[in-house]
């Protein structure tokens, strides 16, 4: 089974892939972008800003995902449980809110970048405003994280257009509860 556990900045996903390799030992753990050797370099060469192109910035997206499920998704899927770190949804959700590609076009290119291979359940860790905001205030901000709250909501929104849009299945965990029952609503919905 390959899951993807998908939230915005703070939402809890490393806590819970950590909780999850307790459960599952012998899953492939995995990310989004830059699980693969290529991956890594790609994924340096989006955060160096070098692209001034945001159609670039999308394309370098696909080619890290495509190689990730080549090399990671493709030789396991059968016989493995896959947890990754985001997925093709989080490239999409990014993607809907630059609102440069059009919506059949993202769908189609990612499509063409996964072999139509996208993960069986999607566990999205949604936070309100008001925990968003504390838990922003309690540590020193990444690039991403300085752009704001409202602009953090909206790819929590455009993750859920994201699952849609790809016809995935979506399941919304409330990411203010407590560690262990979040790890507890996901285990409920693998098994």
């Amino acid at each position: 089974m390959y899951i993807a556990i998908e939230g915005i900045d703070t939402a809890g996903k490393s806590t819970q892939i950590d909780a999850l390799k307790n459960h599952f030992p012998d899953a492939i753990i995995t990310k989004e972008p830059g699980a693969t050797e290529i991956g890594k370099e790609i994924r340096e060469m989006v955060l160096s800003a070098k692209a001034k192109s945001k159609k670039a910035e999308f394309l370098l997206f696909l080619a890290d995902r495509a190689e990730h499920i080549k090399e990671v998704i493709e030789p396991n899927i059968n016989d493995k449980i896959i947890i990754s770190d985001r997925s093709a949804v989080s490239g999409v959700a990014y993607a809907l809110i630059q609102g440069e590609i059009d919506k059949k076009e993202l769908v189609s290119l990612n499509n063409f970048a996964t072999n139509e291979i996208y993960p069986q359940k999607v566990f999205l860790l949604k936070l309100t405003k008001k925990e968003l905001e504390f838990r922003l205030s309690q540590k020193e901000l990444d690039g991403i994280e300085l752009r704001g709250s409202e602009y953090l909501l909206n790819i929590q929104d455009a993750i859920i257009e994201a699952t849609k849009l790809l016809n995935l299945e979506l399941v919304t965990i409330d990411a203010t509860q407590s560690i262990e029952d979040i790890t507890m609503e996901i285990l409920n919905n693998i098994e």
